[in-house]
C-alpha cells in the first residue's frame, strides 16, 4: 500500500451511507456516517462532569445520533437539534433499529461509550 498525501486524503469523499427499513413510520430512513467533529460533539453531549468525575450520560443518545446521522435524498440533514424532544417522543423500535445501524456505521460500540469517561 503506498503513502498518502494530505492531498489525497482530503480529496476522497469517505463518507458512507446506509438505507434502514421502519416499517412503523412506513418508509425508509438513510443515515450517512458522521464527521470526526460531529463524532466529537456526540460524544461530548452524553458527559456530564461533576468536578473531576466524568459520568455518561445515555439520556436521548439515539436521537441525538439519528439527528446526526438521518439526510434526504440530496444528503442533507433531516433533523435540526431543536427537533431532538420531537424525535425522543416516537416509538422506540425504529429509534433502537436507526441508532444500531448508525453506531455501525460510525464506527461507535457500546465499548466506546464506556471508555468516555477514561
Amino acid at each position: 500500500m503506498s503513502l498518502l498525501t494530505r492531498d489525497a486524503i482530503l480529496a476522497v469523499d469517505d463518507r458512507k451511507s446506509v438505507d434502514v427499513e421502519c416499517p412503523e413510520w412506513g418508509g425508509t430512513v438513510r443515515l450517512r456516517s458522521i464527521s470526526g467533529a460531529q463524532r466529537d460533539q456526540f460524544e461530548q453531549s452524553c458527559l456530564v462532569q461533576k468536578g473531576k468525575t466524568r459520568q455518561v450520560n445515555m439520556r436521548n443518545a439515539r436521537a441525538k445520533l439519528i439527528i446526526l446521522c438521518a439526510v434526504d435524498e440530496d444528503g442533507a440533514r433531516m433533523f435540526s437539534d431543536a427537533d431532538l424532544a420531537l424525535l425522543t417522543k416516537k416509538n422506540a423500535k425504529p429509534l433502537d433499529r436507526l441508532f444500531g445501524e448508525a453506531q455501525k456505521l460510525c464506527g461507535l460500540s457500546d465499548d466506546d461509550m464506556g471508555e468516555l469517561v477514561e
